[in-house]
């Protein structure tokens, strides 16, 4: 019997054997752990918008705080609030330990404190139509989620050109769009509410904000506008001031061409159920023709 060249191995090289292959899949297993949390980072979304996006496109179970207002989806209404229209809770959101904070322009200034305590902090335009798909490109890259992204984007166009092809008419009407009253807070022609409008058939109305996405109007150039539809936000406070000037002197108004939007979201966020404000607006649009 030919005797082995190697010795039998012994008790304590058999303890460190086991120690090394624990440690070795220890390291692997922190890497994997690692890895995903690299590519499904925690998410704060300080606007609305931005919260529909992440849901759209598969990175809502990444999201851990939102915004007030925030209603939709369902999911993301139970969510901590972190952020208003006045401003941001910096020490509930930094608990939150996010990987990335995402907000708009608008709130460069409030998320300097977070960017001072060493949190990621990515600014999204958001004025603008062609935003709405980059801010859902740029969600896609941040959360790990391009492929989602890619084809909501697709199915968004086309869904939009599909629209479009159902417009009748060649006449143009005129719209305001009412978001406050007092002041009169209305939609100018570089934002994405405008082109909604011109893709329904119409034309933003409020021509003393051409250069701007959103801005105050004087009563008196409304007055001399005489817009073709008054289009509404419900909570914009509209059904309370119809009987009083300027807007009893609209012809808008007084002819019954006031539409008041009852989900608001759908026409004014710029997120992916802006289809949805779109057809809302061909409708009325519509209605209006046939009217006239």
């Amino acid at each position: 019997m030919t005797p082995s060249n190697s010795a039998a191995p012994t008790p304590s090289s058999l303890v460190l054997r086991a120690i090394v292959s624990a440690t070795m899949v220890y390291c692997a297993v922190v890497a994997v752990a690692s890895m995903c949390v690299a590519t499904q980072p925690r998410i704060v979304s300080l606007v609305p918008s931005l919260t529909e996006d992440l849901f759209a496109i598969g990175a809502g179970a990444q999201v851990v705080g939102t915004s007030q207002f925030t209603d939709y989806p369902a999911q993301a209404a139970k969510l901590p609030q972190v952020s208003s229209a006045t401003g941001l809770d910096v020490e509930r959101i930094v608990a939150l330990h996010p990987d990335v904070v995402v907000g708009i322009p608008s709130q460069r200034a409030s998320t300097a404190p977070l960017q001072r305590s060493g949190v990621r902090v990515v600014i999204i335009p958001d004025d603008q139509f062609e935003d709405i798909f980059t801010d859902l490109s740029t969600l896609g890259r941040l959360t790990g989620h391009e492929s989602q992204a890619t084809s909501l984007i697709e199915r968004l166009r086309a869904r939009t050109a599909a629209l479009v092809r159902t417009v009748r008419g060649r006449s143009r009407p005129r719209c305001f769009v009412v978001l406050g009253v007092a002041p009169i807070f209305t939609v100018g022609d570089r934002s994405y509410i405008a082109h909604l409008i011109g893709l329904a058939g119409g034309r933003n109305a409020a021509g003393d904000l051409r250069s701007a996405a959103y801005g105050r109007y004087s009563a008196e150039a409304l007055l001399h506008d005489q817009p073709d539809a008054i289009i509404a936000d419900e909570a914009s406070g509209i059904n309370e001031v119809r009987s009083a000037l300027p807007w009893n002197a609209l012809h808008a108004v007084r002819e019954g061409r006031t539409y008041v939007l009852h989900d608001a979201a759908i026409l004014e966020r710029p997120g992916p159920r802006y289809n949805a404000g779109l057809a809302w607006l061909i409708e009325r649009l519509q209605e209006l023709r046939h009217a006239r």
